[in-house]
């Protein structure tokens, strides 16, 4: 940094920042609710509701890289600011669209709002010193329980006043905060060093992303923050379906799953900070792994073929049972999700936002094909726990790769008589995946004690 924040101003940008993006999730989350009376309206399949549910997610997704390279070269103030009132109008000429492909065109328009994540993850990093940047950035995106404020606030409002009205509501809300945002916020302390450094053009802005780390790091922010907002979205139309629940109450347990999924990033930063993020995407991935199991199996009925003739047992998940699972589950996605985000200001600190930007997307994308891949699956085998099944192949897949990778990297290390790492989630890389001088943006360090 160029300047040294104080500890006001440092608080008073990470409580804007986050606010801010708690109320641009909500937006973005909004179909959840509001999705399921426009299905009632228009009459669609599951594979056409789970398209209009994922639609804003594709374009929070796409718009996440640019807004993050446009972040490091003005500054989150105005971008984020801007983004907010763009995005109000959007939400409000929804309102308009009548016919499924306008509420398709009207969606795009509502996804902007995902891009906040990056803008509020370059700005709130800029403020905060290494050690720090891990909570810092895991308060912030606790934001993530917008998505709770609309499953538990939108349907009172949606039964009261329509859908149309709930979409203006949350557009004028967001309106004021963007205002609110530009003329409260401080532009911050890397703003000198942005405007000294030589402009880069956009390839050597994203140079960082041909190492092999950056994906590796999406593929993980695919499952823990695209499946998280897969079932945000999901969640109350599957309480609906599969337990014969009312929208109203559908959307309060989805709630109970997206409040420990979002708030308890603040505890997986500090998890991070304190015992390093290798050992917390295990913890995340391993818990993941048996939620999404036990949550893919149907209501089955068996029959066992005694001596003495046959014995009948069955077993469901009921809803008490679900509601444990689910918030299990969130619990350990928001762990990982922090995880994942510590690494990037470590590694590349003048490239936040457009590493970041990159991983974000792909954990963006995951929850733009989720949603869509859960209609296809329920329309095609008529199983409602088809979607954790998928679930559960994707974290079982990235459980085992991460695994393999470090256990090879450690191999090497002995082999070498060594041991080596510039960050607890993957031992010595570079052993791997060679960074040239131009893109290695920190030292190797002996790795903490915990770790």
């Amino acid at each position: 940094m160029t300047t040294t924040p104080t500890p006001k101003d440092q608080y008073r940008a990470l409580g804007l920042s986050t606010f801010a993006f708690t109320l641009c999730f909500a937006v973005w989350t909004i179909f959840s609710i509001i999705g399921i009376r426009i299905s009632e309206e228009l009459g669609l399949t599951d594979t056409q509701l789970g398209l209009l549910m994922a639609t804003p997610i594709l374009t929070g997704s796409i718009s996440r890289l640019f807004l993050g390279i446009w972040t490091d070269r003005y500054g989150g103030r105005w971008v984020f600011g801007i983004l907010m009132l763009t995005t109000a109008a959007c939400v409000y000429l929804l309102t308009f669209a009548t016919t499924y492909p306008m509420m398709l065109l009207g969606a795009l328009g509502v996804g902007l709002a995902g891009g906040a994540f990056i803008v509020g993850v370059a700005y709130t990093a800029a403020w905060f010193e290494p050690s720090r940047q891990g909570t810092a950035l895991g308060i912030f995106g606790a934001g993530n329980v917008g998505s709770a404020v609309t499953n538990f606030g939108a349907p009172f409002l949606m039964v009261a006043f329509g859908w149309e009205k709930t979409a203006q509501i949350y557009a004028l809300v967001l309106a004021l905060m963007g205002v609110f945002f530009i003329v409260l916020a401080k532009t911050d302390p890397l703003a000198q060093a942005r405007a000294n450094a030589e402009q880069k053009s956009f390839a050597e802005q994203m140079a960082p992303l041909k190492e092999l780390r950056v994906w590796r790091f999406a593929l993980y922010y695919f499952f823990v923050f695209g499946a998280f907002v897969a079932l945000a979205l999901w969640l109350p139309h599957y309480l609906i379906g599969v337990y014969g629940l009312n929208i109203q109450t559908a959307g309060m347990i989805a709630a109970m799953y997206t409040v420990p999924a979002s708030l308890f990033r603040i505890l997986g930063g500090w998890l991070s900070d304190r015992y390093g993020a290798r050992r917390v995407m295990y913890w995340t991935f391993t818990a993941s792994v048996i939620c999404t199991f036990l949550l893919s199996y149907p209501p089955t009925e068996y029959v066992i073929h005694g001596i003495e003739g046959d014995i009948r047992f069955s077993f469901e998940i009921t809803l008490a049972l679900f509601v444990v699972l689910t918030f299990v589950l969130g619990f350990f996605m928001s762990l990982g999700k922090a995880a994942v985000y510590k690494h990037i200001p470590v590694y590349y600190p003048m490239h936040v936002g457009a590493v970041g930007g990159v991983v974000g997307m792909i954990g963006g994308i995951g929850g733009f094909l989720l949603p869509l891949a859960f209609g296809v699956l329920n329309d095609m085998t008529g199983v409602w726990q088809s979607s954790f099944m998928l679930m559960f192949i994707i974290v079982a897949t990235a459980l085992a790769w991460m695994h393999y990778a470090i256990r090879k990297a450690e191999r090497a290390e002995w082999a070498a008589h060594e041991e080596r790492t510039d960050l607890p989630e993957l031992a010595s890389p570079q052993l791997f995946y060679p960074l040239s001088r131009q893109h290695q943006e920190t030292p190797l360090v002996k790795p903490p004690q915990q770790s």
